[in-house]
């Protein structure tokens, strides 16, 4: 999950393209003296009727998208957020506005990188690309052996709701779809830095992050001999930006890519963040203000909106459990939020009227992270409530009492943008990895000189595309003719057949399980409740891609 869990992580909402019943058009994204707000009708309120309200408030709609009830607007009143709240036709507006910067490295997802105590990686076997031997995520859920009955279909789509895709790899070269590809949220140079193009919506097949690029390596880096594989390498992958540049995520870019998605027949969404400012919205915490309420209740209705939508229009979804080692249905106090707009302050948190989203949104497959050893990930979110499955999502801290412990091998190897990783300081400006880095950053070129770049990361971010990738397999496998693009497979049957087909883990012994000898404090500790089919800490198992291959689909069955 691309999140920073500190109290000093601050940013901006994105400015929304403008959006017109998922269509994208470039939009100015610098700052100006006019404050913008997303804004969200009632149920059952007209457009008009909630554009009058609007007007009415002092504000001037610049996008909107009727699927949702969801409006972008801008006013220079002081007092337009509490007029629209007052009215009875919307749910409330939020403002969008920064108070800081991303910090320069992501405390969880490149954990190794800040440490110089590294244990010694350690191969696994002999693959069909040449860094297949460090996938170690691959032979877990038998993705190998999966891939020589069904390595996936070109007409099934899985979309990154990401930070970008970096389309010039040349491990995702082959399968990335251009003409689904859209770029939803802008950037902003408060948070993002300057610009690289004049409308500020970066070009589609382009990522100034890095998360985005190496979600979609590991769903469906290409198996061409060259560099490393995906764990459904024939799918066709495509870019929905919904997050920034600076690894934020803000809810008018990523409802457009929901909608968007449903509205143009992706198969598969990924989704490895959770929406800003709020690490949990919630519709009454009497912590927040009346403004910061009904901030978050306007949140909750438009992605559970979004995330009906696009379910309804068979869009399989599924999600990152969170880097945040709680349990989702006993939350601690929430010291993080809100990560731009005002200073955080602790919230505590009322598991009844609170959610972490998209993840605890409705028909979203949750997904925990575990390490090489199969043990949850000291990082990891895990509880009954949300959990649905788990999957590898590296573990840095893995192997303790072994050579392997805090080895870069432990996490997860995949493709990363060349110039994300010179910014970083790994690569110097003439492509070539840097002293000391030989161990986490990889370079692979071609016989034409194109070259590829790898680097690991771990986190749920790193889990949930393993689970998207057995998804499209699925889809791939059993999809029927039907849909707008004319194949495809009802999303209820893919959900059912992950967990059908997932390898069952127990919970270990003893259930309570602590990570002091990997050096951390008793607020890591983590209790897994359950049975053998379904726990707090695994869900339903494993994924398991080969079973999800092989085994034959049954029909749903409602609960």
């Amino acid at each position: 999950m691309s999140k920073r869990f500190t109290a000093g992580a601050v940013a901006t909402a994105a400015t929304l393209a403008l959006t017109v019943t998922g269509l994208v058009a470039p939009a100015n994204a610098e700052p100006t003296g006019t404050r913008t707000f997303t804004v969200v009708a009632e149920d059952g309120v007209s457009a008009d009727a909630a554009i009058a309200a609007i007007r009415s408030a002092g504000g001037t709609v610049v996008s909107r998208t009727d699927d949702v009830g969801l409006f972008q607007v801008t006013s220079d009143r002081a007092d337009f957020a509490s007029r629209a709240t007052a009215a009875g036709e919307l749910i409330g507006a939020a403002e969008q506005k920064a108070i800081g910067r991303k910090p320069k490295l992501d405390r969880v997802e490149q954990e190794h990188l800040l440490t110089q105590v590294k244990g010694v990686a350690k191969g696994h076997g002999k693959k069909l690309d040449p860094l297949d031997d460090k996938l170690w995520g691959l032979d877990m859920i038998r993705a190998d052996r999966a891939r020589k009955i069904e390595p996936g279909d070109r007409r099934v789509t899985v979309a990154i709701l990401d930070t970008g895709v970096d389309a010039s790899q040349p491990d995702l070269a082959p399968n990335f779809n251009w003409s689904l590809s859209r770029n939803f949220a802008p950037d902003r140079t408060d948070i993002d830095g300057a610009c690289e193009v004049a409308s500020c919506l970066d070009p589609v097949g382009t990522d100034d992050g890095g998360h985005g690029t190496h979600v979609a390596g590991t769903i469906g880096a290409a198996a061409n001999g060259f560099g490393l594989s995906g764990v459904a390498p024939n799918v066709s992958l495509v870019e929905l930006k919904g997050g920034q540049d600076s690894g934020y995520f803000f809810l008018d870019p990523v409802v457009n890519a929901l909608v968007y998605a449903g509205q143009t027949g992706i198969d598969v969404v990924n989704m490895s963040f959770y929406v800003d400012p709020w690490l949990y919205n919630c519709t009454a915490n009497p912590a927040d203000s009346p403004e910061a309420q009904a901030e978050q209740r306007a949140t909750i209705k438009a992605m559970t909106r979004a995330l009906n939508y696009a379910h309804r229009k068979g869009v399989t979804l599924v999600g990152s459990l969170g880097n945040n080692h709680e349990d989702l249905g006993a939350p601690r106090t929430d010291v993080s939020s809100p990560d731009y707009g005002s200073t955080p302050y602790p919230r505590p948190i009322d598991n009844n009227s609170c959610w972490d989203l998209p993840v605890e949104g409705p028909h979203v497959i949750g997904v925990s992270a575990v390490g090489p050893s199969g043990k949850k990930a000291d990082y990891s979110n895990y509880g009954t409530e949300q959990i649905s499955l788990s999957a590898p999502g590296g573990w840095f801290r893995d192997g303790f009492g072994t050579d392997t412990y805090r080895a870069d091998a432990n996490m997860i190897l995949s493709t990363y943008p060349k110039k994300v990783l010179q910014e970083e300081g790994s690569v110097d400006e003439d492509g070539n990895i840097v002293a000391g880095f030989e161990t986490s950053v990889f370079k692979q070129c071609t016989t034409a000189g194109e070259c590829g770049y790898y680097t690991y990361l771990q986190g749920t971010s790193m889990a949930s595309p393993h689970v998207s990738g057995v998804a499209g397999l699925i889809v791939s496998k059993f999809g029927k003719k039907q849909g707008r693009n004319g194949f495809g497979l009802a999303p209820d049957l893919v959900e059912q057949h992950l967990y059908r087909t997932a390898a069952e883990h127990a919970c270990p012994e003893p259930r309570l399980q602590t990570y002091t000898n990997e050096g951390r404090s008793a607020e890591f500790d983590a209790y897994c409740a359950g049975s053998l089919n379904f726990n707090g800490f695994y869900g339903y198992g494993v994924v398991d891609a080969y079973a999800a291959v092989k085994s034959p689909l049954k029909p749903h069955v409602q609960p």
